[in-house]
């Protein structure tokens, strides 16, 4: 299966100018070199963001940034 990283994903939601929570989290995700860009594991995304990624206020955005790009992938 050939699928689309998170990563990628997530850069399709940013909006610089918008206050919603998943499109605020594509712009911090942008801007942090060290983000896990190839991945598409669930565990591995959401070990990396809990330890390093200080710009996510809650990992329930998160959760719901993960639900719409499973959504976006079937």
């Amino acid at each position: 299966m050939n699928q689309e990283s998170f990563y990628r994903y997530l850069m399709t939601q940013r909006n610089p100018n918008s206050a919603d929570e998943i499109e605020q989290f594509a712009n911090n995700a942008f801007l942090d070199s060290a983000f896990p860009k190839q991945s598409t594991d669930f565990e591995e995304i959401s070990q990396y963001l809990e330890e390093n990624a200080d710009y996510l206020p809650a990992m329930t955005i998160f959760d719901a940034a993960w639900r719409r790009y499973l959504d976006a992938m079937n």
